[in-house]
């Protein structure tokens, strides 16, 4: 292990402390907004207020949403009417995003939200109760405008003051400590000489500690946690970062950087970091099997295996940059033939249960045909599960790619590694048909420090229900159009899936807007034509399964499984007519 950069920071919330809790100060008020969690700026406020100070510390991460749990009685609410402001240097919506999961944390109360001009980020609310009066509030959200890697102009939640002392009265940025450590890291990878030749490391491990609980949301599996939010932007800021070193354009999925991997914790100490490089993991972690149509979490690797090779069949492998074997079966037979496929994202966990689930039952049939290649990316995989170790409930993008740092799907034909397992199940099969099982985050996904919205991601937000997508050639636009029917018609047979994407979608409407996305027999689905896949249709299942578990996630892998089945079904009768 080499290290690059370590660093510890003062709390922000000790900095103020030791800044007004003095004599010269007493008699002053102050406002502060901060990244710590509620228990640690009352506990601030207490000791500032016994040395005089008038102290209020808000949060400056989804400020509305705090200012809702942490000031308003909201059992008591009858309505609340909400004018998000809105700023060049970011989406429209994007502080209407910032007020999910608001509706759901509010009663039985009806809330409204609309566009407004208002300065300074402040929204503009109004309130009333169920006794019939009202209140008018104005939510400060302290932002700051700064340029990013690329030299875009981002616009991103900061800390702020302010304070009133002696008739003076000031307003200033506050640079929090968790601001001060993200832009610190960053700098220290990016100015680091990394040379010019992909990989650049095996392991790039990024290690912090966070003073900063997470708060559980009493909806879904949404929690507002900025140790989950910080891992997310300084992975994808890496990847902006080595993908313009390299001369790609943003978002280029087939940069090979190595394998990035932030590791932040909780601890109750000073916020810490540490960037080192690091060999790559080859062993996988080991754990008990469980009944495959009832698993109520990820599958070890091992047991993945144990229950491909029961399916039989002829073996095919390919093999990832760890050494790891990606395995396959092909299952002969007389029907028109399938490729099945999970995990080419490896944080994306239901499709590898569904992928196994539904290729126990095809092969009860009499003729099938189909190849299953259930768990694609296992450096990926294994990655995840470390991650899991420690935060079970974080979405983990950080194993979203392969051990390269890529996604494997965008591989060349001259290095194909992992992706080598589909062009060999296609030449088995010569097949017409590729479910491909995927999932996203099953809570919201921001990037507080880089704009709140994940860049190049904005429609994977928020929970939206299982969500299919059709990549189709363009001769083939008629056959997706009826698989795509069939399947949906399929799914909606299974108890509360339907409903469960109603509630999603309904949320998403209300706190981003419109989907833009057809509707077909309940399911949001985007279909498009394109000539690059080899595969005449391509269905892409997208399951908000990051990171779900117990019935949530057999509830998640039973549409994955039912999808395979239903379009295996559809194959037979439309596409191969």
């Amino acid at each position: 292990m080499s290290t690059l950069f370590e660093k510890a920071y003062q709390r922000s919330i000790d900095s103020l402390i030791t800044r007004f809790a003095k004599p010269a100060m007493q008699g002053a008020t102050l406002e502060a907004w901060l990244f710590d969690d509620q228990k640690s700026r009352k506990a601030a406020e207490h000791t500032l207020q016994a040395a005089g100070v008038n102290a209020t510390l808000r949060s400056a991460y989804k400020p509305l949403v705090h200012f809702f749990i942490e000031e308003i009685d909201c059992a008591a609410l009858a309505a609340a009417s909400i004018g998000y402001p809105m700023h060049e240097a970011c989406a429209p919506n994007r502080f209407l995003l910032e007020t999910y999961p608001l509706t759901k944390l509010v009663g039985d109360a009806t809330v409204e939200f609309y566009a407004t001009d208002a300065p300074n980020f402040t929204y503009q609310v109004t309130l009333t109760y169920q006794d019939g009066h009202e209140e008018s509030h104005q939510v400060f959200a302290p932002n700051r405008t700064h340029s990013d890697i690329d030299g875009q102009t981002l616009l991103s939640p900061t800390g702020w003051l302010n304070i009133k002392h002696q008739g003076q009265v000031s307003a200033e940025r506050l640079e929090t400590d968790l601001e001060q450590l993200f832009h610190d890291t960053i700098a220290a990878i990016s100015g680091y000489t990394w040379g010019d030749t992909e990989p650049y490391f095996e392991e790039l491990n990024i290690t912090a500690q966070l003073p900063i609980k997470e708060r559980a949301l009493p909806y879904a599996e949404e929690v507002i946690s900025l140790t989950e939010a910080l891992h997310e932007d300084i992975y994808f800021s890496l990847l902006e970062f080595f993908q313009k070193k390299s001369g790609r354009p943003l978002g280029d999925r087939g940069l090979q950087p190595g394998q990035i991997v932030p590791e932040i914790t909780y601890h109750a100490s000073a916020p810490s970091v540490r960037v080192s490089t690091r060999k790559l993991n080859t062993e996988d972690s080991a754990g008990p099997n469980q009944p495959l149509s009832t698993a109520q979490a990820p599958l070890f690797a091992a047991q993945i295996l144990q229950e491909l090779n029961t399916v039989g069949g002829e073996h095919y492998q390919a093999q990832a940059r760890s050494g790891r074997i990606v395995h396959g079966r092909y299952i002969e037979g007389t029907d028109a033939p399938i490729m099945i496929s999970g995990a080419q994202h490896a944080n994306e966990t239901s499709g590898v249960v569904g992928a196994l689930r539904a290729a126990q039952q095809l092969i009860t049939r009499k003729n099938a045909h189909f190849t299953i290649s259930p768990l694609e990316n296992p450096d990926g995989y294994e990655l995840h599960r470390r991650l899991c170790a420690v935060n079970p409930k974080h979405m983990h993008h950080a194993a979203r790619y392969t051990a390269m740092g890529d996604d494997l799907e965008y591989r060349s034909a001259e290095n194909p590694g992992e992706k080598a397992i589909r062009t060999k199940a296609l030449a088995l099969t010569g097949a017409k048909l590729h479910v491909n099982l995927h999932g996203y985050p099953s809570h919201e996904w921001t990037r507080p420090l880089s704009g709140y919205i994940p860049r190049g991601f904005g429609m994977w937000t928020l929970p939206k229900g299982f969500f299919l997508v059709v990549r189709h050639q363009i001769a083939w636009t008629q056959q997706a159009e009826k698989l795509v029917d069939h399947v949906t018609r399929h799914l909606t047979a299974i108890d509360g899936l339907v409903q469960q994407n109603n509630a999603q979608i309904a949320l998403f409407e209300k706190h981003a807007g419109e989907t833009g996305f057809r509707i077909i027999n309940g399911f949001p689905c985007l279909i498009t034509a394109d000539n690059a896949y080899s595969v005449p249709i391509t269905l892409i299942t997208e399951y908000p399964d990051e990171t779900i578990y117990g019935e949530n996630f057999i509830r998640g892998h039973t549409a994955q499984m039912e999808t395979v089945l239903a379009a295996y079904e559809a194959l037979q009768k439309y596409i191969e007519q």
